[in-house]
């Protein structure tokens, strides 16, 4: 069973400011191109996809999955995000 997602106030803003589909979040979360810890805060996990809809851009997704649900905290598209070798 898939965990819901769950958008913080800070999230719900930065999806309208951007004009992300949340469609696109909710993929990226589920099925990363790749994940990595993030450096000012090991709770946070940092999802990323590749959004074809979107020129292929890579979405980053910072969330904090519990055992409840994944909330996400926010999310832009990357311009400098490259998958670790």
């Amino acid at each position: 069973m898939m965990k819901p997602v769950v958008f913080t106030a800070h999230a719900r803003v930065r999806l309208q400011d951007r004009g992300i589909d949340p469609k696109w979040i909710e993929e990226s979360i589920l099925a990363p191109d790749w994940t990595e810890v993030d450096p000012k805060d090991p709770s946070v996990e940092r999802r990323f996809r590749a959004v074809p809809e979107f020129g292929g851009r890579v979405l980053r997704v910072a969330c904090i999955e519990t055992n409840s649900d994944i909330r996400v905290i926010s999310m832009m598209f990357d311009r400098n995000a490259r998958r670790k070798p």
